[in-house]
């Protein structure tokens, strides 16, 4: 007994311990919790460059740490939330964005998924819509002959 709890302890600190790490520098971090706490909620939303699907604020690398840097500079500086966005994919493009936004050169992007779905079950619906007439006119029904030729080879066999 006392062995499985202590298995069961250990795959709970295992499990605790795998949550994801901040790569935020000590030096980084600002003094005024408010600030911090939109510099962190910024940079989960904007990408790593060099590591591509790592938020900044998750990734270790001299990119990373300089963009978490440049929206604290810009967050004490006196900018909103939406200003430090803008500046940083006005410097990096769109691409910085984690979750890209909806304007007509991204709408293929947004859309596509819905609209094949849709196209799916429009598949889908007809060729189940197809089946059912196929089975159902398929086969003519036998005719009298034939029903009492086939009742007599049934009664043979």
């Amino acid at each position: 007994m006392t062995l499985r709890l202590a298995l069961s302890l250990l795959g709970l600190l295992c499990l605790l311990g795998s949550t994801s790490v901040r790569a935020v520098e000590p030096d980084e971090i600002l003094k005024d919790p408010v600030l911090e706490a939109r510099a962190r909620h910024i940079s989960e939303g904007l990408r790593c460059l060099v590591c591509q699907n790592q938020s900044i604020d998750d990734s270790n690398a001299p990119l990373a740490r300089d963009l978490r840097v440049l929206v604290r500079e810009r967050l004490k500086a006196g900018d909103s939330d939406g200003e430090v966005i803008d500046f940083v994919v006005a410097r990096y493009g769109e691409f910085v964005l984690l979750k890209p936004r909806f304007t007509p050169h991204t709408w293929m992007l947004w859309l596509a998924t819905p609209v094949l779905f849709l196209v799916a079950l429009f598949g889908i619906f007809l060729a189940f819509r197809r089946r059912k007439t196929a089975s159902a006119g398929g086969v003519a029904p036998l005719s009298g002959d034939e029903q009492s030729r086939l009742d007599r080879l049934l009664d043979r066999g």
